[in-house]
């Protein structure tokens, strides 16, 4: 299997979303103090950057 650029933006893509929900269910269910908050601001800026690197798919 070949993997170009748009594919490697792919998996990158799926791989960011998984680990910003990770972060996000850890704030929510394990942390209850401000951390959790910390958790969860950092999995929303993973999905922002999946969504920078879905908006780079056959644009790099």
């Amino acid at each position: 299997m070949a993997m170009n650029k748009n594919t490697v933006l792919a998996w990158a893509t799926w791989i960011m979303i998984i680990v910003g929900l990770s972060l996000i269910a850890l704030g929510a269910f394990r942390y209850d103090d401000v951390a959790g908050w910390g958790f969860a601001a950092v999995g929303i800026g993973f999905f922002a950057i999946a969504w920078v690197f879905n908006a780079l798919k056959g644009r790099v």
